[in-house]
């Protein structure tokens, strides 16, 4: 899995903007590419919710994200926001 690492400062940000903000870098090399996972660690939440919250010491957002086609794992800001596309 391709993985990028950003830092933004000197504004405040919330999930659905980092969204917002990720997307062009997810579609430059795939048009089609989709949202599979994705984690907002200040909130506490990510997606997909599951019952089983860690696999083999990974959450288990991300395994699910890897296991369906996550092809590109954005980080922001230190994994505040992290988001996985296919």
């Amino acid at each position: 899995m391709e993985k990028i690492f950003v830092t933004i400062t000197g504004c405040t940000l919330d999930f659905e903007t980092v969204r917002q903000m990720m997307e062009p870098l997810a579609l430059r090399d795939n048009e089609f590419a989709t949202l599979v996972a994705w984690n907002d660690r200040d909130k506490g939440i990510h997606s997909p919710q599951c019952l089983k919250c860690e696999i083999k010491g990974e959450p288990g957002w991300e395994v699910y994200g890897r296991n369906h086609g996550g092809r590109l794992r954005i980080s922001v800001n230190d994994d505040t926001w992290v988001l996985i596309y296919s």
